[in-house]
């Protein structure tokens, strides 16, 4: 007697199951029947019946969480078998909706199964896996969520999620296990051999760290709470930072922003480990620009796009980088695909409200339907040769087929020496060599110049006669020092209408907010240098001026801290947070507390000058000055051990290796130490001459 043929109900589960065992083979059961939408009973029952059937391979894992015993992952059969199950699911659905439509207006739909009409398409054509489970899977595993432990992510994290479940971090199934962060940073591969420059971690503080076992499932949610996900936690341990700054960055220099975030800001320990998506972040903001990989491969396909090139963009668009980009598509005989970063870029770069608002406006330049715009919330870590091949995987996920790599991209700036972290080929060089693997097509970034006498753009390296014409250039600290100063801005370098932004947004230095930040021990005499400079700002008038003063703050701000380093680093952030929207909002922030970390300082220097100027004034009188002038006895108690935590007796002082002015106060008098600051703001454009 012949056994009975599954029903469609049957066969539907079984092809859930395979499919969720192929995007995260280490998931907890209680996660793996969610996300397929069946009860732990009726998944065991799968289980076996796909393993009888060796479809399914279940492996023993070690761990000390008794509940996480196995791991499941698919055989050649079961791949098979997922292939052959994906293409009896979509015919049925097409058949179903086939006869709605028929039903609904008497004529048949005429669409043919996806199997068919995409086996001649190109590969960046076809969908792309994602980690989301079905709205009715995730409903239900935003109610049984409520019970599990949570860890609220930080923006840098939103980012790598989004990108982690829509496909956009491909093969990527979930923050990396130890042994596949240990691959990437030693040599860029994960444990399977695959190319993955870039360490995707869950970093989190020890203490959250250690109430979280092996084999645990967490929520993750945005800073708001809402839920975004479900990681099962297959690995946690503490990373070796020095190591991954020197392999992934190229040295452990707290000059490059990501290195010192990696130290100062993420989490001690990381978590490791596959996700399954609940709901993707919400934007509020230019939400029909935000494509996911899928959508946009879904625009390319309907567009008949075969060969799209992509460029990456954290900058505004000007005339050179139109020529360029044209140029750029014509030759890989491409569309273009404007791709910018909206995430999380270099501290002090333009907001992307305005950047975004600039390329809206660069647009219509471009010839008719032949260029397209979406943006990439994507966290850069500014890491050169290794961001410029994660950046190609990224956009090859996205759909494109050519990607544009530009000199020293995504570069960072000057190390702790002043020299470049990156050579200005590095990038290309190493995406050069990976190009074939990673199946997408470099194409090299040519510096465009503007030749006066053919009043045209032309690559720099290509004018013959560069003897005999007049070439013309503008650089990014030219362009900035114009606006700043509101000088002219010519058309043959940026459009009107990318200028007006600008300066909408970034108006002269003299009508901006901006903070001096007075740093130095107890009695170094910044609250006095403050007052007296914060009477001379009001006397000039223009913008509201504001003092935190160290003591007023402590007593308004923070009366509940104490002195111990995370409660000193607490209240200088507080103290930046307020100071940064004064600044952002036009008005003069002076800050005189103490503010001891070099750390501390950096963040607060990078939270403000999102907005405006920072002047870091480093009040530099002697310890033994400040002792001699000390009239509350402060010195003396702690020396003798009763006053703890006393900066410069018991606790720290990190002195600032180039703050924008140093002033001496011993044979100085008040009125002069504040006039240096005056004409310290003065050459800087912030107050008029």
């Amino acid at each position: 007697m012949q056994s009975a043929k599954p029903n469609s109900d049957e066969e539907d589960q079984l092809f859930r199951l395979l499919r969720q065992v192929d995007r995260a083979s280490d998931v907890s059961q209680r996660a793996l029947a969610a996300g397929i939408g069946v009860s732990l009973g009726r998944l065991n029952a799968l289980l076996k019946s796909a393993t009888d059937a060796r479809l399914v391979r279940i492996s023993d894992r070690n761990g000390p969480d008794k509940r996480q015993r196995f791991t499941y992952t698919l055989t050649s059969r079961g791949e098979a078998e997922k292939i052959r199950l994906t293409d009896r699911f979509l015919a049925r659905k097409f058949a179903e909706y086939d006869a709605l439509h028929a039903e609904l207006t008497g004529t048949t739909s005429n669409l043919v199964p996806l199997k068919h009409r995409t086996i001649m398409m190109e590969n960046n054509l076809a969908p792309i896996s994602e980690l989301y489970v079905s709205h009715d899977s995730a409903e239900k595993m935003k109610f049984e969520a409520a019970q599990l432990p949570s860890w609220d992510l930080t923006a840098r994290q939103v980012c790598d999620l989004e990108l982690l479940m829509n496909g956009g971090f491909n093969p990527l199934k979930g923050f990396l296990s130890q042994e596949d962060y240990e691959g990437v940073v030693e040599n860029m591969r994960l444990a399977d051999g695959s190319l993955w420059p870039m360490p995707i971690t869950l970093d989190v503080p020890k203490s959250f760290a250690e109430s979280v076992e092996i084999g645990q499932d967490i929520a993750l949610r945005d800073p708001e709470g809402v839920i975004l996900a479900v990681m099962s936690v297959t690995d946690n341990w503490a990373p070796d930072k020095a190591r991954e700054a020197e392999k992934v960055f190229g040295a452990d220099d707290l000059a490059h922003p990501a290195v010192n975030y990696l130290h100062n800001t993420a989490g001690e320990f990381y978590l490791g480990g596959p996700i399954i998506g609940i709901q993707q972040p919400m934007h509020y903001d230019f939400r029909a620009r935000r494509n996911t990989p899928n959508e946009l491969r879904a625009y390319f396909r309907k567009m008949g796009w075969r060969k799209v090139v992509a460029f990456q963009t954290r900058n505004p668009l000007h005339r050179a980088h139109q020529e360029l980009t044209f140029r750029a598509a014509k030759e890989a005989q491409a569309n273009l695909l404007i791709h910018p970063v909206v995430g999380l870029t270099k501290p002090g770069d333009i907001d992307h409200f305005t950047r975004v608002r600039c390329y809206e406006a660069v647009l219509d330049q471009y010839p008719a339907s032949t260029t397209s715009m979406s943006l990439l919330n994507l966290a850069m870590r500014m890491a050169g040769p290794r961001e410029a091949v994660w950046h190609g995987l990224i956009r090859k996920n996205h759909g494109c087929t050519h990607f544009i790599v530009g000199r020293d991209h995504a570069g960072p700036g000057n190390n702790s020496q002043g020299e470049d972290f990156y050579g200005p080929y590095d990038a290309q060089d190493l995406f050069r060599t990976h190009e074939e693997e990673m199946g997408i097509k470099m194409v090299d970034f040519k510096h465009m110049v503007y030749v006066q006498d053919r009043a045209q753009y032309e690559p720099a390296d290509e004018i013959a006669d560069k003897d005999d014409v007049t070439i013309l250039n503008i650089s990014g600290t030219e362009l900035r020092r114009r606006l700043s100063e509101g000088l002219e801005i010519p058309e043959w370098f940026s459009f009107p209408a990318v200028v007006e932004e600008l300066r909408r947004t970034r108006p002269p230095r003299a009508q901006q907010g901006f903070t001096v930040f007075f740093t130095g021990f107890s009695g170094s005499g910044k609250s006095t240098i403050a007052n007296a400079l914060m009477v001379k700002l009001m006397e000039m008038g223009g913008r509201p001026t504001t003092l935190l003063d160290g003591d007023l703050v402590r007593k308004n701000l923070s009366s509940e801290l104490g002195f111990s380093k995370e409660h000193r680093d607490l209240n200088i952030r507080r103290i930046g947070y307020v100071a940064s929207e004064i600044t952002k909002n036009g008005g003069i922030a002076i800050c005189a507390p103490i503010a001891p970390y070099a750390s501390t300082r950096r963040a607060v220097r990078e939270e403000i000058e999102q907005f405006g100027a920072f002047l870091e004034v480093h009040v530099a009188t002697s310890i033994e000055e400040c002792e001699r002038r000390d009239r509350k006895g402060l010195y003396k108690l702690a020396r003798e051990g009763k006053i703890k935590e006393f900066t410069g007796i018991s606790d720290p002082y990190d002195v600032p290796e180039n703050p924008e002015l140093r002033i001496e106060t011993e044979n100085t008098d008040v009125d002069n130490c504040a006039h240096q600051v005056l004409l310290k703001l003065e050459s800087m454009g912030l107050i008029a001459a």
